[in-house]
C-alpha cells in the first residue's frame, strides 16, 4: 500500500494523470471524495467543499450558520454550531488524508498533500510542472478554447493554489525539496509520466496490498 501524492500545476494534466497513476498501482484515486467528506464532517454541502478546495480568498466560507447536520460518509454526524472557516476546512482535509495513509493508501491529487504527509516512507511525492508558457499552450491545445481566455484561468488557479498552501503551510509549492520526483508533462507523453511514476511508487514499495 502507501500513498502517492501529485502537485500539479496548471496545464500539466494532473486529472489526467493521476487517475492512469492508481490504475496502474492497483490503489484507489482519491479526488472529488476528499472534499465530500470534508463537508460531510463540517456539516456543509459538498459544493462549498468543492468550490473552496485549495483556496484562500477574502470571505472564504461565506455560510450560514444554520445548515445543521450532515452524516460524516466514513461515520458519524458532526453538529455545526456556526460558520466553518478555512482553517476549519483545512484540519478535516489534513485528518482524512492521514486515514488515508494509516488505511488503504492510494493516490492524491492536490490538496497540498506532499506537505501534509511529509516524510512518511510510505509515500512518494510527485510534482508535474512547467514554465508558464509551456503550461499555457498545452492547457489551450487540450481544451481548445481561446488563448486569452486559457491564460486568464490559470493565473487565477496559479494565485489559489500557492496562496493557500503560503497561508497555511508558508512555503512555496514549487519548490523542489518538497517532493521526490518532479516532472516536466510538458515535454513528455502522458504514457511516459505515468510510466515514470510508476516506477518510483514501486522502488518505494507502494503497490496494492
Amino acid at each position: 500500500m502507501g500513498v502517492v501524492t501529485i502537485s500539479a500545476s496548471y496545464g500539466c494534466a494532473g486529472a489526467e494523470i493521476a487517475p492512469l497513476v492508481a490504475e496502474r498501482l492497483g490503489l484507489p484515486f482519491h479526488d472529488r471524495a476528499i472534499p465530500a467528506q470534508v463537508a460531510g464532517r463540517l456539516g456543509v454541502p459538498v459544493a462549498e467543499a468543492q468550490a473552496n478546495d485549495e483556496t484562500v480568498v477574502g470571505g472564504l466560507w461565506r455560510l450560514v450558520a444554520s445548515l445543521g447536520t450532515m452524516p460524516d460518509p466514513v461515520g458519524g454526524v458532526l453538529p455545526i454550531s456556526g460558520v466553518p472557516d478555512a482553517r476549519a476546512y483545512r484540519e478535516q482535509t489534513e485528518r482524512i488524508l492521514g486515514e488515508v495513509a494509516d488505511g488503504a493508501g492510494g493516490v492524491v491529487l492536490g490538496r497540498a498533500a506532499a506537505l501534509v504527509l511529509g516524510d512518511r516512507p510510505d509515500t512518494l511525492h510527485v510534482r508535474l510542472d512547467a514554465s508558464p508558457e509551456r503550461r499555457l499552450s498545452a492547457a489551450a491545445a487540450r481544451s481548445e478554447r481561446p488563448l486569452e481566455e486559457v491564460r486568464r484561468e490559470m493565473a487565477a488557479a496559479d494565485r489559489g493554489r500557492e496562496a493557500y498552501v503560503r497561508h497555511f503551510y508558508r512555503c512555496d509549492p514549487a519548490e523542489a525539496r518538497h517532493y521526490h520526483l518532479v516532472i516536466d508533462s510538458t515535454a513528455l507523453p502522458i504514457g511516459t509520466v505515468v510510466d515514470l511514476i510508476v516506477t518510483a511508487a514501486r522502488a518505494r514499495g507502494i503497490r496494492s496490498s
